[in-house]
């Protein structure tokens, strides 16, 4: 059984791409490094569909690694603006940065020099230079962990180290002589559109017969599913101040944290915090503000509740001017700005 896994799936699953995998995505014409590059960078922990338009307006916008690099990086997160994980976007800018200082201004084509660039590990780094430039490098995206897992009949959660050590061995012996870009495509489409989490199309798998938890009927078991904790909670209050000309106020973020170097909206802890504030440069009290219904925002790691309180200042302090850190915002000019997700709903609506 084994051995007929290891020798029939790159040929099964080739044919089964062929047929119904995904051809005509934007970065496979043409299929360039930046490109290939900047779609899996916005593929970690994206779906395609959402990818699309947001890899379209970007390519648009910076079409080549030195564009890239030589772009004010709000340009490159108000481009990524909605999108989520900023760090991605961060990570995108520095890395093109670097190969400008260290490559020549190309990716480079080794696998160990792409994964010293920020925001590349090691799968993300197999899937571009097999792609790019079809040179054999495994994958092990959550995709793929899936599919291995039910294949081989492999039990334990895929992130602890054993199984994912077990995982990269098994990629490694899978890989095919040839056609690596396809294959590499082919993976991802196949625990996407047929390999499911949940649901999965075994009816219509070309695997059946290869396919360990098919075979045992341990499909809806495997991969064993990462032990649940509590979702810990957070909440915030945040200030939308409008002036009589209806500008926003706009902070930028920290360089560190959630939402790193965005622009948002004025954040306090505690009512107290945010009261001492506003009086402090508007004179102003939470008495005077609006309060709009609680947004909830969830991360991976804990959910955020969004107390939004809406207040028209009239007096403009001489400490608030537009600089790096601060500045009044016409609504026209929002999308020109990095904004939270969450922050870009509340002055939308």
């Amino acid at each position: 059984m084994s051995d007929a896994r290891l020798t029939s799936f790159a040929p099964q699953l080739l044919e089964w791409f062929d047929a119904h995998g995904r051809h005509d995505l934007p970065w496979q014409h043409p299929r360039t490094p930046y490109r290939v590059w900047l779609s899996e960078i916005m593929l970690q922990q994206t779906q395609v569909s959402v990818v699309i338009d947001y890899f379209q307006r970007f390519i648009n916008a910076l079409p080549s690694l030195p564009a890239l690099a030589a772009a004010p990086l709000d340009d490159v997160l108000s481009l990524w603006s909605g999108l989520g994980y900023y760090s991605r976007a961060r990570n995108l800018h520095a890395a093109a940065q670097r190969c400008m200082q260290q490559h020549g201004g190309d990716l480079p084509r080794d696998l160990e020099a792409l994964m010293q660039l920020p925001g590349i590990g090691r799968s993300t780094a197999g899937a571009i230079v097999s792609q790019a430039w079809g040179d054999a490098a495994p994958i092990l995206d959550g995709n793929v962990k899936r599919v291995l897992c039910r294949l081989f009949g492999i039990s334990g959660w895929p992130g602890t180290p054993a199984i994912e050590k077990q995982l990269w061995a098994l990629a490694e012996q899978l890989l095919p002589a040839a056609r690596l870009a396809d294959y590499t495509q082919a993976q991802m489409d196949f625990g996407a559109t047929l390999c499911t989490r949940s649901n999965p199309s075994c009816q219509r798998c070309p695997l059946q017969t290869i396919c360990s938890a098919f075979q045992t009927q341990r499909t809806h078991e495997l991969p064993t599913p990462k032990p649940k904790k509590a979702l810990p909670q957070r909440s915030v209050i945040q200030l939308i101040l409008k002036d009589s000309k209806d500008r926003v106020f706009l902070q930028r973020r920290p360089a560190t944290g959630i939402w790193a170097q965005l622009w948002s909206l004025p954040e306090f802890d505690t009512e107290d915090e945010a009261q001492h504030w506003l009086l402090q440069h508007h004179g102003k009290t939470l008495q005077d503000a609006q309060t709009l219904p609680i947004l909830v925002h969830r991360f991976s790691h804990y959910r955020l509740n969004i107390q939004p309180r809406t207040i028209h200042v009239k007096r403009l302090p001489a400490r608030i001017s537009d600089n790096d850190s601060q500045r009044w915002v016409a609504p026209g000019e929002l999308s020109a700005h990095g904004l939270p997700a969450p922050v870009r709903k509340l002055l939308q609506e």
